[in-house]
């Protein structure tokens, strides 16, 4: 059992009481209060770093944007300079945004890169090393929210960060681990090697962290912004560097990135404001697609862990992650129905195909268009397994006024391709490997199924699974979440997202209750392992589920706020020991 602060024990022991750990729940998650701010992520240097800008007058993207790039110091595994991904902002005043910052191919960059003379993928090829990389797009995202949203100087922001690369941070005993665990891959690397393992003298817990080239790196962009990344002096030797490597990533591709503001996604449900991520994310699609389907389906009495209501959630999953394989991509470059995908009639019809009594065969799903798609060749997924990386982090902010920003971020892979910039301090990213290198074949991370609107294409964007999501009631914000986990962030958000809205339970009940996923192929439920009865295992498999467990699914980071009295409640999901700070 992990370790929490003294002041949330006795709430956590009557959770525990409550739920204990098999089968109805997994592990107490992090829990705090507050009114004044709240701050809940994956690591507590980085939360507490989101918390002191609150304190010192920041809004809630001040806060979020200190926590990103403290984030890239103190967890390096999956927060970095180096990668990507979405931030979604709701401001007290009504203002809603989503900064796209994720990684882009680089202009080089072409459909069959990872594939041999004979058509087939090259192992390793998009995920270990130099020609994995996207343009990063992580500097780009949090400088543009903090200029747009924010209401403290960049400077003040980006401290945290980088009094904790300069001078350090004690290294837990969960780092100290994956260090070792990541060590096959940090090996290959030489500047990877020697900030990362030393060596080979291995970190122990309690050692003092520091990262030299990194706080360098942090005050150039600091006090440069983001130029100082794309068009200074680390863009150019992170293109010296891709050059020496025969990497793909070129000055010109650096100075050509730029993070997109977009306008979220807006679905309802049962008079809720559901705002979410729209393409290149399919999780903001996904998430409303299914919780249309699923209005209706699901009677008021329903329990969420009744083999009937997992049923009907299952089947609801299948059906979203078909039309994911089916339509999704970078909607700068494919045409994407998002309107047509969150049509309250294409809903109708699909719930309609739902067999109340018997799960439904993948292979032979057969799914109306939705409103005004028009097919064009080559665009459809073709029935075999894909796989996405599950190795993003998330991290929600509430301020005291109301202000609410939910965010995800990645560098794919633990410790992405491996590689560390010489001189720079950071890793990248090998989010190529979240294109369709080969439309119908498995990339080397998750299974998924993806069509040629997420094929390889210089400057697009690759289709992700990240869904941050903010929930709003008479205009105003009560509730944040997001999570990692690769496409398992889909249903573990939506799992969350109904158990608090549609069953009601508490929001540290709604984190911890048991999870399953879904996602159309390969055409199994994974489940929990140790977290559902033999009852419900058996109920399933009766209705035709062909069932398998895993460790976990997913990790939520949620806030909600309370908008009669302004408290703010903190929960950070066991699954992978994160940390709620508020005051």
């Amino acid at each position: 059992m992990r370790r929490f602060c003294n002041r949330f024990l006795p709430a956590l022991l009557l959770f525990a009481l409550a739920f204990p750990p098999s089968p109805t729940a997994a592990q107490a998650p992090d829990t705090a209060t507050g009114s004044d701010g709240m701050v809940v992520a994956a690591e507590p240097f980085a939360a507490e770093a989101g918390l002191e800008i609150l304190k010192q007058g920041g809004n809630a993207v001040d806060a979020a944007v200190a926590v990103g790039f403290a984030l890239a110091v103190t967890y390096p595994q999956a927060g970095n300079l180096g990668g990507g991904g979405f931030m979604l902002i709701r401001m007290a005043d009504g203002r809603a945004a989503l900064v796209d910052y994720r990684e882009a191919a680089p202009g080089a960059a072409h459909r069959d890169m990872y594939l041999d003379a004979e058509g087939n993928l090259v192992p390793q090829a998009s995920t270990v090393g130099w020609r994995a990389v996207g343009v990063p797009g992580a500097v780009a995202g949090l400088t543009l929210a903090q200029e747009k949203f924010g209401a403290l100087p960049l400077k003040k922001v980006m401290a945290p960060a980088i009094r904790l690369a300069e001078k350090g941070f004690p290294v837990s005993e969960r780092l100290a681990q994956e260090l070792r665990d990541a060590a096959p891959l940090l090996s290959q690397f030489p500047e990877s090697r020697r900030i990362f393992l030393r060596n080979g003298r291995y970190y122990e817990p309690g050692e003092t962290f520091r990262q030299k080239d990194l706080a360098r790196t942090l005050k150039k962009i600091a006090k440069r912004g983001a130029r100082a990344f794309y068009q200074g002096s680390i863009a150019k030797r992170f293109a010296r560097e891709m050059k020496r490597h025969h990497g793909l990533i070129t000055r010109a591709d650096l100075r050509r990135y730029q993070a997109r503001v977009r306008q979220p996604l807006l679905g309802h449900f049962r008079g809720y404001e559901i705002l979410g991520a729209p393409p290149p994310s399919s999780g903001g699609v996904a998430v409303l697609e299914m919780l249309n389907i699923l209005d209706p389906l699901l009677p008021p009495d329903a329990e969420p862990l009744a083999p009937q209501t997992i049923h009907l959630m299952t089947e609801t999953m299948r059906r979203a992650f078909a039309d994911r394989a089916r339509f999704l991509g970078d909607a700068d470059f494919a045409s994407v129905p998002v309107r047509g995908l969150l049509d309250l009639g294409y809903a109708r019809a699909l719930r309609a195909s739902i067999d109340p009594a018997r799960a439904s065969a993948s292979e032979q799903l057969s799914l109306p268009d939705p409103p005004g798609y028009e097919a064009r060749s080559g665009n459809r997924a073709v029935l075999a397994p894909r796989r996405e990386s599950a190795n993003t982090t998330h991290f929600s902010v509430v301020d005291g006024t109301g202000n609410a920003v939910a965010t995800s971020i990645t560098i794919n892979s633990f410790f992405g391709n491996g590689v560390t910039l010489p001189g720079l301090g950071f890793l990248l990213n090998n989010e190529m490997d979240d294109f369709t290198a080969k439309p119908g074949a498995p990339n080397a991370l998750f299974d998924l199924v993806q069509s040629q609107a997420n094929k390889i294409e210089p400057g697009k964007r690759p289709l992700s699974s990240m869904s941050p999501t903010i929930v709003i009631r008479n205009g105003e914000v009560i509730l944040a979440l997001g999570s990692p986990g690769g496409p398992r962030i889909i249903n573990a958000v939506l799992l969350v997202l109904l158990n608090r809205l549609a069953f009601g339970r508490p929001l540290a009940e709604a984190v911890a209750l048991p999870r399953y996923h879904h996602q159309w192929m390969p055409d199994t439920l994974f489940l929990e392992k140790n977290l559902f009865s033999q009852e419900q295992l058996d109920a399933l498999a009766a209705r035709g589920h062909a069932l398998r467990e895993r460790e976990s699914i997913g990790a939520v980071n949620a806030i909600e706020r309370d908008p009669a009295t302004g408290r703010l409640t903190g929960v950070s999901d066991a699954r992978r020991r994160g940390v709620a700070r508020g005051f």
